[in-house]
């Protein structure tokens, strides 16, 4: 800032070699392990956040804080992401997303519409054996007596859910990338993952993913000695 105001004849910031950053290694799901994972949860009262996790990429703490008013599953068959969850202060507090461009309306596959569906039902069912202890906050995903979920409760569930289908340890996060790889592998673009996912550039999701359109490329080169090749 210095600079642009001319109050220094140059950054000398830019001499500073920046800290390499460890990268880690993205290991999704697998289409198979997915649905493994969605069989496996038939009945685990957070299924329909799985399938949502898998289908939207959205991040966990977006995911959290949705509200059944953020949801439409009769009509457009989308969900608007205008919130995340978080804890402030010991409490956890809806915010508001960093970027504009992570506010956005995501379109719903039909097999997101069953879950949620179902997952309505259900907790309709748990509000009235909760009788007067549920409390009302709106949210889609919540404890049994209705009240927000947190992060680390969520963390657990996603880990016994692996261990009933029988499948290595990943991080919830991954779902989110299993989301991105799944559509690479079908020949979606990186605009529609860089879309999807509500990343800010295209040269983001280049760098989250470019290993996925390495082997992308291989299938077409195969693709082409099918053609060319006899």
């Amino acid at each position: 800032m210095a600079e642009r105001w001319g109050l220094v004849s140059r950054n000398v910031a830019k001499l500073v070699d920046p800290p390499r950053v460890p990268r880690h290694e993205i290991e999704p799901l697998t289409p198979e392990q997915a649905r493994r994972l969605i069989d496996a949860a038939s009945d685990d009262r957070l299924k329909a956040l799985w399938v949502t996790a898998l289908a939207t990429g959205l991040r966990q703490g977006k995911l959290l804080a949705l509200r059944w008013e953020d949801i439409d599953l009769d009509g457009r068959k989308t969900l608007r992401v205008r919130h995340t969850l978080a804890r402030v202060d010991g409490k956890l507090e809806l915010l508001e997303p960093k970027t504009d461009r992570s506010r956005r309306s995501v379109s719903l596959p039909e097999v997101v519409v069953t879950a949620l569906r179902a997952h309505r039902t259900r907790q309709r069912m748990e509000r009235l054996v909760a009788g007067s202890r549920w409390q009302d906050s709106g949210h889609v995903f919540t404890t049994t007596i209705g009240t927000p979920i947190e992060a680390a409760r969520v963390t657990r569930s996603f880990a016994l859910a692996l261990e009933r289908a029988g499948l290595p340890h990943i991080r919830f996060h991954d779902l989110r990338h299993a989301a991105a790889t799944f559509l690479l592998a079908q020949g979606f673009t990186l605009e529609d993952v860089k879309n999807l996912l509500g990343h800010s550039s295209i040269v983001l999701t280049s760098n989250t993913y470019g290993h996925v359109l390495e082997q992308r490329q291989q299938q077409v080169a195969r693709g082409m000695d099918a053609v060319l090749g006899g």
